[in-house]
């Protein structure tokens, strides 16, 4: 009895004493809210999570890419610990026709190695002239009883693709939408095919041995996914919809915690979701999530360029087709993304990819057809904007066929994920 009791207590001291040491990662969830002229953010919860995917000789980011940012500080030397660029919906939900007549709120979550000691996470964003602007601050005490420490529900994963350790190597969880119980299997073999369209297209194909691809076995209660244009609407784990935004190819999810709580089972960089239908449409928000349609046609395409957007923060190089943003590019200040340019600081772009013989900009003339140069057309505008090929990945529904200014973007990042000098 004695010895029962003893094993009884010593149980219960175990899991009543939970500290940073069993987890890697602070999840900080937030909720942003806004409209065209103003946002606000403010603290939800913040989870403890068991992977941070990358070793602390790379916790500052390298690249000035974005439209947000946070950085992590030692509340008492105020010393940088950690800093992170992404882009949310929210940005983009300021850039749409409704946001100049209603406000709404997004869910949005930024994920930071354990601190040790307290600091400070503050979040920046680009003002209108892409300056950064101090948002909001909030101290995190890691010995806070306001921190959750539950392990992840423990879906089904596997490592589809093993490259080594997770702190090491680019870490990609592609998660399930719209797959119900017994499609699991439908998608497994998914989740292959796409594991497969990434790492044999260029310059994916030349880094395969530092990329782990990861997958989860989330089903769904019903197949499919919303179409609300068509009235349909489909009860599923992470509640992805088209028609984002009134853009009926766009492919989202408004809700970030349930991704984020799916994901946290494995190690992770990035997340994909796959949503199992047929109907053209995807999405890809640098350094917050990119998805797509299972079954189209172009689904190989989709998937890659989707993940161009969210791996390498590239734009869309194209300017014909309707989408839901208006004037997304300040034409008086060069964008971040590394693949346009409004030649105001072309210096900061690709001009040392430029052959001197090539003019800038560049005519769209098939002189020029396998020529880096600046060819008018891109970011959704026909005018201001410039892209480095005449044709690419980012531009038309083309599989494998970056252009070597997106290629080098995508090199340069897969380098930082796996701690390898930039240059």
């Amino acid at each position: 009895m004695k010895n029962t009791l003893l094993l009884i207590i010593l149980i219960v001291l175990t899991f009543s004493s939970f500290s940073q040491e069993n987890f890697e990662a602070l999840r900080i969830d937030y909720m942003h809210s806004g409209d065209h002229e103003k946002e606000e953010i403010d603290i939800y919860r913040i989870v403890a999570e068991p992977y941070f995917s990358r070793n602390n000789d790379y916790y500052r980011f390298p690249f000035n890419y974005g439209n947000y940012k946070i950085e992590v500080t030692s509340a008492e030397s105020n010393e940088l610990q950690y800093s992170y660029h992404y882009n949310t919906l929210f940005n983009e939900w300021k850039a749409t026709k409704m946001a100049k007549e209603d406000s709404r709120t997004f869910q949005e979550s930024v994920k930071i190695p354990y601190p040790e000691t307290k600091s400070i996470i503050t979040f920046f964003s680009r003002n209108d002239n892409l300056e950064w602007t101090k948002e909001y601050s909030y101290t995190i005490n890691p010995e806070s009883d306001f921190i959750i420490r539950e392990n992840p529900v423990q879906h089904g994963h596997e490592k589809i693709h093993n490259a080594g350790n997770y702190k090491s190597k680019m870490d990609l969880v592609i998660i399930p939408d719209g797959y119900t119980k017994a499609e699991m299997e439908k998608f497994r073999k998914d989740a292959g095919r796409f594991r497969d369209y990434l790492l044999n297209c260029a310059p994916f194909s030349e880094h395969k041995n530092k990329i782990n691809i990861w997958s989860i076995h989330l089903p769904s209660p019903e197949s499919g996914t919303d179409k609300p244009t068509k009235s349909q609407w489909r009860k599923t784990a992470l509640n992805t919809s088209f028609n984002t935004f009134g853009s009926q190819r766009y492919l989202t999810t408004y809700d970030h915690f349930a991704l984020r709580e799916a994901a946290a089972v494995t190690p992770y960089d990035l997340m994909f979701i796959l949503v199992n239908d047929s109907l053209y449409g995807g999405g890809g928000i640098f350094n917050f999530y990119s998805i797509s349609s299972s079954d189209d046609k172009n689904a190989d395409f989709l998937m890659v360029h989707e993940f161009g957007h969210h791996f390498a923060a590239l734009g869309d190089e194209y300017y014909t087709s309707d989408v839901a943003v208006d004037d997304y590019h300040n034409p008086d200040t060069e964008p971040f993304e590394p693949n346009i340019t409004t030649l105001v600081d072309f210096e900061s772009k690709w001009k040392d990819m430029v052959d001197k013989e090539t003019p800038i900009p560049t005519p769209a003339k098939d002189k020029y057809k396998n020529t880096v140069g600046a060819y008018e057309g891109g970011g959704y505008v026909e005018k201001g904007v410039y892209r480095p090929y005449i044709d690419c990945t980012m531009k038309s529904a083309q599989y494998d066929n970056f252009c070597p200014v997106c290629q080098r973007a995508i090199r340069k990042m897969i380098k930082y994920y796996t701690g390898q000098a930039i240059r």
